[in-house]
């Protein structure tokens, strides 16, 4: 023993190195079967792959300038983090951004700034930006609701992302008095830190079904009556990553917990349909969407990717006709998606949200129901300067997913399919995501959800406005080419949006229908301590 050991001290580092690619080579050349590159070049070709692993890190943070990345660029994450670490969000020496390029967007400055008056909600709290609209109220609901902010978190599921980062969600919603869109996979234990509920329902009816995998009305409305951080109820039709396509969740990868709140069997793949088994076409949408409203009291929406337009021409018909349907829309653009998608779906199917909701709104805006109807925009939206077309184009709210995953922490590592993401956000695995601290987290989105709607106030006030749905078509330019050539989006798009009643930020505040337990004193006092950046 002793002499085997002596013998293996003496081999040198290069001797062990050399004995090392004999051994690869030699594996690959007679017992690799299956890649051509490694057996003609064994060692190149394991030191090719090698670098072919590491790619997107390099291109990442090496080869990538600021501006090039997608789908968010480093500049844009760099903003993102910045404002969730209540840092300085600033860049100086002016913008590098390509002022002429095409879809570029100019917000057009009033020669006079709005003034904020003596006591002014803003003054005392320049985070408050509650939505202009009241979701139910038309239809008088029996728990209309407002949302005190205009930023909120959108569709993403427990299984989709793990029970710390849903954690750090809900809990910095809570503090920014946001809401939290639980995505269709079922309301979770770690949805219930304090903030505000938008239920999904999605092919599967997650956490609603019986037995046989259908909708249960019974299992909902005691879902709704167990759970007052419930707020509203959206359907959801399809989304921006896979519209008019379902998924299926591995038996293997759901756990008793996951089980538990969807409601499905253990061990045994789910299939999530592409359409719903619960109504048939519009008429059953609006059948559904009330008998829902009615026995639980909430406002009542949809969400859905856009493409054709007939069955949404349709639907606007049939609500002006009986008065009824849903309280909001959540227009989701195709460039949309936190999970996992083919590429043929995430590419090409679908239309970007600006042309979404271009075609959405011009057809409620005709049968004249875009006052009965909170519009909310989803899909990269989470910029103070995107956000601002977005109103001017008739949004009321928009949500946020991958821009709320950066505050948490995400890297944008894009291996959100494959359950190995390296910050523990969107992976099941019980080691990665014991990385997250969920205090510290929650208050960083709580922090980019505030500084998001500071600068968006500042935004909207340079345009000479008090609130953003004040925000006309006429207020925002588009560049349509390379040249010296911009419209308006009026011009750019042929429709002007609809005016919002509108009564100063004053009536929003004192508002019967307010979410997000709002408090003005605890605004007020969480302002003193928060603006301390610069």
């Amino acid at each position: 023993m002793d002499a085997f050991l002596q013998f293996l001290s003496a081999v040198s580092w290069w001797q062990w190195l050399v004995l090392v690619i004999v051994l690869v080579a030699i594996k690959d050349i007679f017992f690799n079967k299956k890649h051509i590159i490694k057996h003609n070049f064994p060692v190149v070709g394991n030191f090719r792959y090698m670098l072919e692993s590491i790619g997107p890190e390099l291109r990442q943070y090496i080869v990538a300038n600021n501006r090039e990345e997608l789908p968010f660029n480093r500049i844009e994450r760099g903003w993102i983090y910045a404002s969730a670490k209540n840092a300085n969000n600033y860049e100086g020496f002016g913008t590098d951004q390509d002022l002429y390029q095409t879809n570029y967007i100019f917000v057009n400055n009033a020669m006079m700034p709005f003034k904020l008056p003596k006591k002014h909600p803003n003054t005392e709290d320049p985070y408050f930006l509650p939505c202009a609209k009241v979701m139910g109220l038309h239809h008088k609901r029996k728990k209309p609701y407002r949302p005190a902010s205009v930023i909120n978190v959108s569709a993403m599921s427990f299984g989709s992302l793990s029970a710390r980062a849903i954690s750090s969600l809900n809990e910095g919603v809570k503090k920014a008095y946001a809401y939290h869109n639980t995505g269709e996979g079922g309301l979770s234990p770690y949805h219930k830190h304090g903030g505000d509920i938008i239920f999904q329902i999605g092919t599967g009816y997650f956490g609603i079904r019986d037995e046989e995998g259908n909708f249960s009305m019974d299992h909902l409305v005691k879902l709704v009556e167990e759970n007052p951080c419930i707020r509203a109820i959206e359907v959801k039709l399809s989304q921006g990553a896979k519209p008019g396509k379902g998924g299926v969740l591995p038996g293997s990868k759901i756990t008793k917990e996951i089980a538990e709140i969807r409601k499905v069997p253990l061990e045994k793949d789910v299939v999530s349909p592409p359409y719903h088994t619960a109504f048939e076409g519009n008429q059953g949408l609006i059948d559904f969407i009330e008998e829902i409203a009615a026995k639980t009291g909430l406002p009542v929406g949809v969400k859905a990717a856009i493409g054709k337009l007939d069955g949404w021409k349709d639907l606007a018909r049939l609500m002006k006709k009986q008065n009824k349907g849903p309280d909001f829309i959540t227009v989701d653009g195709g460039e949309g998606g936190t999970g996992a998608a083919p590429p043929s779906f995430a590419d090409h199917v679908s239309v970007p949200w600006v042309y979404a909701f271009r075609n959405i709104y011009k057809i409620f805006k005709q049968e004249e129901l875009t006052d009965q109807i909170v519009f909310i925009g989803s899909g990269k939206l989470g910029f103070p300067s995107k956000a601002a077309m977005a109103f001017a184009m008739g949004v009321d709210c928009i949500n946020v997913a991958r821009e709320a995953m950066l505050s948490v922490g995400c890297i944008q590592a894009k291996s959100c399919h494959t359950n190995t993401c390296p910050t523990g956000i969107a992976t099941q695995s019980k080691w990665l995501q014991a990385g997250i601290n969920v205090k510290d987290k929650a208050e960083r989105v709580n922090y980019y959800f505030k500084n998001f709607r500071k600068e968006f106030i500042e935004v909207t006030h340079s345009a000479g406005y008090e609130h953003p749905c004040q925000f006309t078509m006429d207020d925002v330019d588009i560049n349509l080419s390379d040249q010296d050539f911009t419209k308006t989006l009026a011009a750019s798009y042929a429709y002007n949006k609809v005016e919002v009643p509108f009564k100063g930020v004053s009536s929003l505040q004192n508002c019967e229908y307010l979410g997000g337990n709002y408090n003005k004193q605890a605004s007020k006092d969480s302002f003193e301590q928060d603006d301390v950046r610069y």
